[in-house]
């Protein structure tokens, strides 16, 4: 799945889609004038600087050669297994750990895939990456307003209805995008 990012100038929300598809309203913005130019990663909460220079379409053209356009250059070839994306890397256990990885099926490899896909499956990397991305997009675009830092404790607590009270005051586009990120961590939460 392709990640969507969301735009925006000062407190109003410009674009939201792929990075594709946001790079007009965003370069638009910037040759206006834009006070304060803003891309969040949605998945991740990050912000992501965008090489604004020239015309559209010098824009475009970038985004184009850095989202796949070029190939990147050749690594060399290491341990594991390149050609199928394994790179060899080391892992320190006791004793005991390692005999008991031995008399897995598949030997201590293919147990600490098994194991490493259970974690991830367990969900509890995803919740605190959907409250990290949340957090992220709080602070850039809200730590400034009233009732930021009530918002943020409802945040953590769980405390949606709390919450939404607290971050009605905020500006419209602002208050929507951060509400839905909240509801996302929220119910990823409650999986």
């Amino acid at each position: 799945m392709a990640d969507t990012y969301t735009a925006f100038a000062d407190q109003r929300q410009i674009a939201a889609g792929s990075l594709i598809a946001i790079a007009a309203a965003v370069k638009t913005a910037f040759d206006a004038g834009a006070p304060r130019l803003l891309v969040f990663n949605d998945a991740t909460g990050r912000l992501l600087e965008l090489d604004l220079r020239g015309s559209i379409d010098d824009v475009l053209t970038r985004l184009g050669e850095s989202e796949g356009g070029s190939p990147s250059p050749a690594k060399p070839a290491g341990r594991g297994r390149p050609k199928l994306g394994v790179t060899a890397r080391e892992v320190t256990l006791l004793p005991s750990h390692w005999e008991w990885l031995s008399t897995q099926p598949g030997g201590a490899s293919a147990a600490l895939r098994r194991l490493v896909d259970q974690a991830k499956r367990a969900g509890r990397d995803h919740v605190r990456e959907t409250q990290e991305a949340a957090y992220r997009v709080m602070v850039a675009l809200a730590g400034d307003l009233p009732d930021f830092e009530d918002a943020t404790r409802a945040f953590y607590a769980g405390d949606y209805d709390r919450f939404e009270g607290l971050s009605k005051s905020w500006p419209t586009d602002i208050g929507d995008y951060v509400r839905h990120l909240v509801l996302r961590s929220m119910a990823a939460a409650r999986v």
